[in-house]
């Protein structure tokens, strides 16, 4: 085909430079293709990757349609200044075909390939099983979750990330074979930022930062080990506002415990938070061990080999952490720089809650839009999970508890889940171990259900602006 493709770019370079006269702009572009070819990226059916060569350094792109349908036209990022470019084609549709045209700019000049084409493959019969559309009141689906799609992830081997439409359809995906995507977050440049980790690391911890772009390509990896990150890191992967990656990590601390029944030398394991920059390097860290004596706790004999065990970290309007544990029902706002405990919230901690508004086990606990504090609680006391927010007071330490949402009992996960809005009014949920993603009302009912073939950990709403937003140049 790319054989063809070049033999038509030299009969129509020859026609245009019959046409062209005493115009040189068009031919200086037009004369730069040395060579056009098809790369698979990673076996991907969703991406087309071409390669191409020019004579000298050149800026060129790929603008690309659906066959018979222009009315949505897609282009690759630039490739800047460069004789081999690969432009990536993405948002593409499974067992389609599309056309697509070069586009070459040069010395002020511009100049547009003839069109070419290709056929995209079906998805993997293995995939087809990640995500299955069970359930959809359509009528009742804000506009914005219909334009919009999810994001979830698989831990097990091999590991993958999906993104999913309203239908369930599969519109992007990224598989790795040796590890498991412990954790996938879309972040607001457009990346997606993850913790991997092969099977002999349990659940959501890992050994490996990857951060990718839609193409496929690696913004951003690391290895434990290299540079900064010398500690197991877990159930967390985010950026603040300096850019920088921020995580929780794994702690050790050989204590004695004599004085509350244990031995001399006792391991205890807890938690961290570890802040590394661009490159790698560490700029921050903190541990629980900073600001609490494990000895101050009565459970810790019984909880040593998983102290308090935190589970989720989030960026507060003001900088400083949000992170969450399970075992303690505890959430702490903990300073970034200072690395001081501003205040503990849930179980044992400062604030005053109205009665019957306490929580116990938390995941994903998140600041909202509307400045209120969202967390999912598992309730394993009850055995029913359950979506509640709170408007709290930090001079006062009083907890208002704004919203209750039951979830159906079929939607209990005694571990994991995630809560999120998507407008004033709809929630995406996750319950991890009923292997359900489902849209809910503020009333709780059920108005999408997307049912997945592994235990998603999370789920996240991108919306259709981010991503289908312009690829930045490379």
């Amino acid at each position: 085909m790319y054989r063809n493709f070049l033999r038509m770019l030299q009969v129509c370079l020859a026609v245009s430079f019959i046409f062209i006269l005493g115009s040189g702009c068009s031919s200086i572009c037009a004369d730069q293709i040395l060579s056009a070819e098809q790369i698979e990226p990673d076996n991907n059916v969703l991406r087309h990757k071409l390669k191409i060569e020019t004579k000298e350094n050149t800026d060129l792109f790929v603008r690309y349609w659906q066959k018979d349908n222009k009315d949505s036209i897609f282009s690759t990022a630039v490739s800047k200044n460069k004789t081999t470019h690969h432009p990536v084609l993405i948002h593409l549709k499974p067992a389609h075909s599309y056309e697509y045209e070069l586009v070459i700019e040069k010395d002020n000049c511009q100049w547009t390939s003839p069109v070419a084409n290709f056929t995209t493959k079906e998805i993997p019969l293995g995939l087809m099983d990640m995500a299955v559309l069970a359930e959809s009141e359509e009528a009742s689906i804000p506009d914005k979750f219909k334009n919009g799609f999810v994001l979830t992830a698989r831990r097990d081997l091999p590991g993958y990330m999906f993104i999913v439409n309203v239908k369930g359809e599969i519109v992007w995906y990224q598989q790795v074979n040796e590890s498991g995507f412990k954790v996938a977050h879309f972040t607001k440049e457009g990346t997606l930022l993850s913790i991997l980790a092969p099977l002999s690391f349990p659940t959501s911890y890992g050994n490996e930062i990857l951060e990718m772009n839609l193409e496929g390509d690696t913004i951003f990896t690391l290895k434990k080990g290299e540079k900064g990150f010398d500690k197991t890191i877990h159930h967390e992967m985010i950026k603040n506002n300096s850019g920088h990656y921020v995580t929780i990590t794994l702690e050790e601390r050989i204590l004695d415990l004599r004085e509350v029944g244990g031995n001399e030398q006792d391991t205890v394991t807890g938690d961290g938070i570890l802040v590394l920059d661009k490159e790698g390097n560490r700029v921050w860290e903190w541990t629980v061990f900073d600001v609490l004596d494990p000895k101050s706790d009565s459970n810790i004999l019984k909880d040593k080999s998983d102290w308090l065990h935190a589970n989720s970290l989030s960026i507060d309007n003001d900088g400083n952490y949000i992170l969450s544990f399970y075992l303690s029902g505890q959430v702490w706002k903990i300073d970034s720089k200072t690395g001081k405990l501003i205040w503990k919230m849930g179980r044992g901690g400062d604030f005053i809650f109205p009665k019957g508004g306490e929580f116990f086990e938390s995941h994903t606990v998140h600041r909202t839009d509307k400045n209120d504090l969202m967390l999912f609680e598992n309730g394993t006391d009850k055995r029913r999970s359950r979506v509640l927010e709170y408007t709290i007071d930090e001079t006062k330490h009083t907890a208002t508890l704004n919203m209750e949402m039951d979830l159906p009992g079929n939607l209990y996960t005694q571990r994991m889940g995630s809560v999120y809005w998507i407008d004033n009014t709809h929630l995406l949920v996750c319950s991890s171990q009923e292997r359900a993603i489902v849209l809910t009302d503020k009333a709780g009912n059920i108005l999408w259900r997307l049912r997945a073939g592994f235990i998603p950990y999370r789920a996240e709403f991108i919306d259709k602006a981010s991503f289908f937003r312009q690829p930045t140049n490379n």
